[in-house]
């Protein structure tokens, strides 16, 4: 039986400030003083003079088929920005650093940015953070089909697909928050000689990318996918590739990072790549006899731990979850024993990376958690949470919930269309409570804000 709440009412927003962001686009946001903490603020400050803001972040979310995107402060359930993008039909995330909204639209090859509004500096002595009003930034990026986003470490990968119609080669965009602060230019730090559908991980002064071979000679029967891993090696300014692995990766798609390793999932297994620190050795798991014409295009990874998990799919099947574990080199299937008819819609590490959650199409929230078992980690089925009260039969096509994580406390916000609210579920005893009652319908959310650092110490 779903579960019922009380909803809660939006603030008022009170009055507004006209601006223009980048590509003339016309927004809408509070009209709030920037709120620069002093020591005798109320904020707590840690023993070396630290200056901290203690807040639950802020929401982005955007609306179906439409280029509106409101920013909510979760402290407060109340609306402080509406924007609207240059496209519509854009996807968004956070930066790495989780201060920006990161707006990428693939069809018109522009990526855009939003300041969330709160930061933190690292002044060497001491900690510093900052609250402010969200606001566009002129700064944005033209390029050819940018499509997969990857974070790690503080460091975000764009990679651009470039576009065999028009003769671009692929090319990765690498970016920190700082960078995007400085308006950095020339984000742009290699470029292939060719298009493909691919995917950077950065990690440290490496990226490890994809590569595609000719055709003739390429493993891949969609030949737009790679089938090698590469690793770039920075030099000063420049990144220089070090090596192209022999060890191939046909219709390679999807990649991921572990305490130790960078995975990238292949049609026929996943590819692994393991950091000493200088190289990079390197193996492969075999797919499990099972998976039929299924095959793991889709990967999550934590830092805090070398079991990630795959998601193993094929078009009209229903999809495996798998547990990857590379420290052992072995892959084993994940029992999440769904409820009737639930298909997964999205998937999440808790922020200290204890929980693993799958969100589905039947209104429930799957938690699962690693064990080890024989020697090897897997990650096994812990509890379930019915978060909404809704028919989900009543979905309409093209709307589905959707699922960002908090990088400031163990809890997931998901997004009801249904009933045009933001619900938080903790993980640690799977409260559900409503974070925001909506006067439209939501579509995709991003969390903003400022990191809990001890979450992430291991």
């Amino acid at each position: 039986m779903k579960k019922t709440f009380k909803l809660s009412l939006i603030a008022t927003l009170c009055s507004t400030l006209w601006l223009t962001g980048c590509g003339d686009a016309k927004t809408t946001i509070n009209e709030k003083e920037s709120e620069q903490p002093a020591p005798d603020d109320g904020h707590n400050h840690g023993n070396d003079g630290d200056i901290t803001i203690d807040s639950l972040g802020r929401l982005a979310i955007s609306t179906p088929d439409s280029d509106q995107i409101s920013v909510f402060d979760l402290d407060d359930s109340e609306l402080v920005g509406q924007f609207s993008t240059t496209y519509t039909g854009s996807r968004i995330t956070a930066s790495a650093g989780y201060r920006y909204l990161v707006i990428t639209n693939r069809e018109n090859g522009h990526t855009g940015f939003i300041d969330g509004g709160l930061w933190r500096e690292d002044h060497v002595a001491h900690l510093h953070d900052y609250e402010q009003a969200p606001a566009t930034i002129d700064f944005h990026i033209d390029s050819s089909q940018p499509t997969h986003v990857v974070k790690h470490e503080g460091v975000m990968a764009i990679f651009n697909d470039g576009n065999a119609d028009t003769s671009t080669s692929a090319s990765v965009n690498l970016l920190t928050d700082e960078n995007i602060t400085a308006a950095k230019t020339d984000s742009e730090v290699i470029t292939f000689d060719m298009n493909m559908h691919g995917v950077a991980e950065p990690r440290g002064d490496f990226i490890l990318t994809t590569v595609r071979r000719d055709d003739a000679t390429s493993t891949s029967t969609a030949k737009i996918l790679p089938d090698q891993v590469a690793v770039y090696h920075k030099h000063g300014d420049e990144y220089e590739q070090d090596v192209i692995f022999d060890t191939t990766c046909p219709n390679l798609h999807g990649a991921a990072q572990s305490e130790d390793y960078v995975a990238f999932g292949c049609g026929d297994g996943v590819f692994l790549a393991k950091d000493d620190g200088h190289d990079f050795d390197v193996s492969k798991i075999a797919n499990l006899d099972n998976f039929d014409s299924r095959r793991v295009g889709s990967l999550y990874g934590h830092h805090s731990h070398n079991a990630l998990i795959g998601i193993a799919s094929a078009r009209d099947t229903t999809p495996l979850l798998v547990t990857v574990d590379a420290a052992n080199g072995a892959m084993s299937e994940i029992d999440w024993q769904p409820q009737t008819d639930a298909a997964p819609v999205s998937y999440g590490f808790s922020v200290d990376g204890d929980v693993f959650v799958i969100l589905d199409n039947q209104g429930y929230l799957t938690l699962l958690e690693s064990h080890v078992h024989n020697g090897e980690t897997e990650w096994e089925f812990a509890s379930r949470v019915d978060f909404t009260q809704q028919d989900v039969s009543t979905m309409p096509d093209g709307q589905s919930f959707s699922l960002v994580m908090s990088q400031h406390a163990d809890t997931a916000y998901i997004s009801d269309p249904l009933a045009n609210t933001i619900v938080a579920v903790d993980l640690a005893d799977g409260d559900i409570t409503t974070a925001l009652s909506l006067d439209f319908t939501p579509a995709n959310i991003s969390w903003l804000g400022i990191k809990n650092e001890e979450e992430h110490a291991h």
